[in-house]
């Protein structure tokens, strides 16, 4: 699969969609849409945080914000803005480990003077002193602020990114680390801009009403970008570990945030990865109380919001409902997320999520859970994409994946082909429990540790009376084993993490 996608990338220059063949336009992804009033763009660079410089970590992400909230050559900023104000309309970046993303939709009527504004933004940035420090300083506070001290479940997740590639170039967090942000000139940034902004990393969606002959005059506009010959930075290889290996950010709060899991070889667009996904959407479908998961943590005990697993990269879980599109990789890990649980409960939610990932290893789904979790996802599904808008993003990422076809539909295809035979030997060889990464967020580190490494049982307790089949399943989850080497403990200060 690996090989697949690196193919597609290398042959995007010359890759097409048949509409857009016809029409005699390369690197486009074009869905027209004749009844939608608005048209959409999704200009998508084959750059991200993987291609940092070492000791650069966030230059990718500053770049890119640097176009969508900074100057231009023709005028400042605040006029940027002003302009876009009575077109309703914006213009924003998303950048992740593989690609970034410009995006911006507008109503048809005011099609002209936006797309004007949006070539003017991505292709004559003016890189002005006052909007890089501005810039700079935001995303400082981002790292050393927000996500620090304010955003404990990202601050988990994106921490277990980092433990489980270390060492890769998908190691640091896509806004950098604070020693390389601090590191980043001006200069570094139009370098970067002049090195990986070109027309061969560029693939252009357009999507929604626009007229004949735009496409080819958007085409022909950004071939003034130059070629490009900055090197594809070669897929990441997570480093091998066995056991489980703990990471413990010591932080005063009242709660635990609890994140693991492990890399994965699938990716979309096999049939293996369907598979996976039917079973990890019955096992914790995001911000869903259909989850078990959700049924044995939240519902029947009453330990925190939500309990969630994922086979895609999924950020800012807490802020959406469903997955995002443009953020493909070409190494994904499975990862178990457990939402602030009480301090005190924090043990015995973790082994009660490990105890339930065993039980789908070593069990698989029963029938009724097939059956029920392909039901849900066949209408489930439909609300991915709602809008054209949204069914470009996902047309781009097929692109990245070199998937035939488009990918949610092929997904449904695929749910009424797999059988439960084909689910459960797909979760056989690719979900494991022995072998796992693990973030806790959490007060009184050393405490914690002590309890892994020791295995101490973790009883529960209860302000309200529970029914006895709860009690009795919680003396089971309260001692299940866990075996946990001092050595693969280590004991992170929040305030240095993210650091460098």
């Amino acid at each position: 699969m690996k090989a697949r996608i690196w193919l597609a990338l290398a042959i995007v220059p010359v890759l097409v969609l048949g509409c857009a063949r016809r029409r005699g336009v390369e690197n486009m992804v074009l869905l027209p849409a004749h009844d939608d009033p608005t048209v959409s763009f999704r200009f998508l660079f084959q750059v991200g945080s993987q291609d940092d410089p070492p000791g650069k970590e966030g230059l990718a992400a500053l770049t890119a914000a640097l176009l969508t909230e900074g100057s231009t050559q023709k005028r400042p900023y605040e006029e940027i803005l002003d302009l876009l104000y009575p077109m309703a309309a914006s213009i924003s970046e998303q950048v992740d480990k593989e690609v970034t993303v410009f995006a911006g939709r507008v109503h048809k009527d005011h099609l002209a003077r936006f797309y004007d504004l949006f070539k003017e933004v991505l292709l004559e940035p003016s890189f002005r002193e006052e909007d890089f420090v501005r810039v700079k300083t935001d995303f400082l506070n981002h790292i050393r602020n927000t996500l620090r001290y304010a955003d404990d479940e990202e601050l988990g997740k994106e921490a277990l990114y980092q433990f489980i590639f270390r060492g890769s170039p998908y190691e640091h967090l896509e806004e950098g680390t604070v020693a390389g942000l601090e590191s980043i000139t001006l200069d570094d940034v139009r370098e970067f801009y002049r090195k990986y902004y070109t027309r061969d990393r560029l693939v252009i969606g357009l999507g929604g009403g626009f007229e004949a002959g735009f496409p080819e005059r958007v085409c022909k506009d950004f071939a003034i970008l130059p070629a490009g010959t900055a090197p594809r930075v070669p897929a990441p290889e997570p480093e091998r570990f066995e056991g489980i290996h703990v990471r413990i950010i010591e932080k005063d709060v009242p709660a635990t945030a609890i994140s693991f899991g492990f890399p994965i070889e699938v990716l979309r667009g096999s049939r293996d990865f369907y598979a996976l996904a039917l079973a990890t959407s019955w096992l914790g479908e995001h911000r869903n109380s259909f989850s078990h998961l959700y049924q044995v943590i939240r519902e029947a005990r009453g330990l925190n919001y939500g309990d969630y697993a994922y086979i895609e990269h999924f950020p800012n879980g807490g802020r959406r409902q469903f997955p995002p599109p443009n953020v493909p990789r070409r190494r994904q890990i499975f990862q178990i997320w457990i939402r602030p649980v009480p301090n005190e409960a924090r043990l015995f939610a973790f082994r009660a999520a490990l105890r339930e990932l065993q039980k789908l290893v070593d069990q698989g789904m029963t029938k009724e859970q097939f059956e029920l979790t392909r039901k849900f996802l066949k209408g489930y599904l439909l609300h991915y994409a709602p809008t054209t808008d949204l069914r470009l993003g996902y047309a781009l990422d097929d692109r990245f994946y070199g998937i035939d076809g488009h990918y949610l539909d092929n997904f449904r295809r695929a749910l009424d082909e797999l059988t439960l035979e084909e689910v459960n030997a797909a979760i056989r060889r690719h979900l494991q429990y022995r072998n796992i990464k693990v973030v806790f967020v959490t007060r009184g580190a050393a405490e914690l540790k002590e309890a892994l490494i020791s295995n101490a049982p973790s009883p529960i307790s209860y302000p309200t009376p529970k029914p006895t089949e709860v009690l009795e399943e919680d003396r089971e989850i309260a001692t299940y084993p866990l075996a946990v080497k001092p050595e693969n403990v280590e004991i992170v200060p929040v305030d240095v993490v993210f650091e460098r």
